[in-house]
């Protein structure tokens, strides 16, 4: 069996994600996955997660202003040296203060099924958390409400596309 790869060096990690990245446990020491706010996502990367979750197309035009008009972009990257590649995403709108809300959280099918989805979100929560947010919502397809229902959000009183978080 092959030894798994050796740990990446925190300075590479630092200048591929920022200083605000986290690495992720994995099942699989081969994998490495590493969570991030401040590396740059690619549009056509996105659109490729997007369109591996089945999500409808929407013109790149439109998906660059909303990035840009976002309070928080979250990676979740698989890790490579010369080329880290996209394989979750999460972003959220709000005033930074009071509220949030949380909008296309993703995971590439490969990855999905192993928690990566519940570290996103604690990640998220995180960085919100650490802005002075005490109220998120988010609205999610009805099949995928469970996911969030599971992590301690609040469904709304039909359970079917809305979930809220409060700061303890």
């Amino acid at each position: 069996m092959p030894e798994p790869p050796a740990p990446p060096a925190p300075e590479l990690l630092q200048r591929l994600y920022g200083e605000q990245h986290r690495l992720c446990a994995t099942p699989n020491p081969q994998l490495q996955l590493v969570l991030s706010q401040e590396r740059a996502v690619d549009l056509i990367e996105l659109e490729a997660l997007c369109d591996a979750v089945g999500w409808s197309r929407r013109p790149l035009r439109r998906v660059r202003k909303a990035l840009q008009n976002s309070l928080l972009q979250v990676g979740l990257w698989r890790h490579d040296p010369r080329l880290p590649r996209l394989v979750g995403f999460a972003r959220c709108t709000g005033d930074g203060v009071v509220e949030a809300t949380v909008w296309d959280v993703a995971v590439h099918p490969l990855y999905q099924g192993v928690g990566l989805g519940k570290l996103l979100m604690v990640y998220v929560i995180d960085q919100l958390q650490g802005m002075g947010v005490e109220r998120v919502s988010l609205f999610a397809d009805p099949h995928v409400v469970e996911f969030y229902a599971a992590q301690g959000w609040e469904l709304e009183p039909q359970q079917r596309r809305c979930a809220f978080w409060y700061s303890p």
